[in-house]
């Protein structure tokens, strides 16, 4: 039984060692599966972001476009409007010209009189003119402000999703590798759980056995004084004989 003593608890010892180890296995197989499994789910997050971005950020393109073609429509508009204004302004100091040199020429007073009153005319004609032009290019010097600050704003736009675009590919690849390797580690994990378990299983029965034996151990012990008792007791009779 003293042998037996000795090589189970010999056995209890070299499972706890093996317990531990198992353990800190097990810990740091949880701590690596949890690190991919992190991993994993902040490129699928991040993914999920940037695809809400692109969209967003396209639908503000699409915005920004449809602004920007209203502009430049309206300032292609006022660009033809003013053409044409500067033509008519040409002509009109064309025929001022001729009135002024028919004034100079008339023949008779009454001539004289209709070639002033359309020259009167032309002059009126050719303020409104300016005034119609100044005033065009002001509108125009305004969308065409809005014009280039709509072309940078879409600019820019473009730029972030060609660079959000571009980031995907690296998420997708960190996303399949942190996948790969927790597929991996999930069954490395489970592999040093039951390596723990059954070692606990196996130490739980060998410190039942170590208990039963030292149970055992005891209660011989308690018995052997009783033996010795009666032993002397009946040396004693016999020398009282």
């Amino acid at each position: 039984m003293i042998v037996s003593l000795a090589s189970i608890e010999k056995l209890v010892i070299q499972l706890r060692k093996k317990k531990q180890e198992a353990s800190k296995l097990r810990q740091k197989a949880e701590k690596q599966f949890k690190e991919v499994r992190s991993a994993e789910r902040r490129s699928s997050s991040g993914l999920t972001t940037i695809d809400k971005k692109i969209e967003s950020e396209r639908e503000d393109v699409s915005d920004v476009s449809t602004l920007l073609t209203q502009k430049t429509s309206q300032l292609e508009s006022i660009e033809r409007l003013m053409a044409a204004a500067q033509e008519k302004l040409i002509r009109e100091k064309e025929a001022i010209e001729q009135t002024q040199q028919e004034i100079e020429f008339a023949e008779n007073p009454e001539e004289k009189e209709n070639a002033e009153a359309r020259l009167n005319s032309l002059n009126n004609h050719v303020q409104e003119l300016e005034s119609e032009i100044k005033s065009r290019q002001k509108t125009a010097k305004k969308i065409s402000d809005d014009v280039l600050n709509y072309s940078d704003v879409k600019s820019k736009i473009d730029s972030k999703i060609q660079k959000q675009t571009k980031s995907k590919p690296t998420l997708r690849e960190t996303r399949t590798e942190s996948r790969k390797a927790a597929q991996k580690l999930e069954k490395e994990l489970e592999r040093r759980i039951k390596t723990e378990e059954s070692i606990k299983n196996a130490l739980e029965k060998a410190s039942s056995k170590l208990r039963e034996l030292l149970a055992k151990k005891r209660k011989s012990s308690k018995k052997k004084p009783a033996r010795k008792t009666a032993a002397k007791k009946k040396v004693l009779k016999k020398s009282k004989r």
